[in-house]
Order: C-alpha cells, then structure tokens, then sequence
C-alpha cells in the first residue's frame, strides 16, 4: 500500500463571511426559530392571529411527540 501526500491547491482559500454580513440572517432565523418554538410549546389560541385553537390542532402531535402537555 503507497501512501501519497496530496499537495495542497494553490489559491484554494475557504471564503470568509464577515460578522457583519451574517449577523442579520442569525437574527432573522433566531427569531423565527423563537416564534415556531412558542407556537409549539406555548400558544394555546389566547395570543394567536386566527383566534381559537386553531394553530393548536395544527401542532397537537408535535407538542405530544416533544414532550409537551397541552392538555
């Protein structure tokens, strides 16, 4: 069995993101990442748009299959 080195690729540099860039893109997905989790975990129709149960039927299994109670 030979064991060859591979010689690295001249000008092959991973691109870097400045903070500045992906900072508002992790605000946007955290706070809708925040805003799924409330629906799942918490609402229970009080603060919801369409009044009633209605998004708590749509994530009825879910809150089960994630340990919540919901009734």
């Amino acid at each position: 069995m030979s064991q060859h080195a591979v010689a690295p690729v001249a000008g092959a540099e991973l691109p870097t993101i400045p903070l500045r860039e992906l900072a508002p893109w992790a605000l946007f997905f955290g706070l809708l990442g925040l805003l799924v989790l409330f629906f799942i975990s918490a609402d229970q129709g009080a603060v919801s748009i369409p009044s009633g149960t209605l998004i708590h039927e749509w994530v009825h299994d879910g809150r089960h299959l994630l340990g919540y109670p919901c009734h």
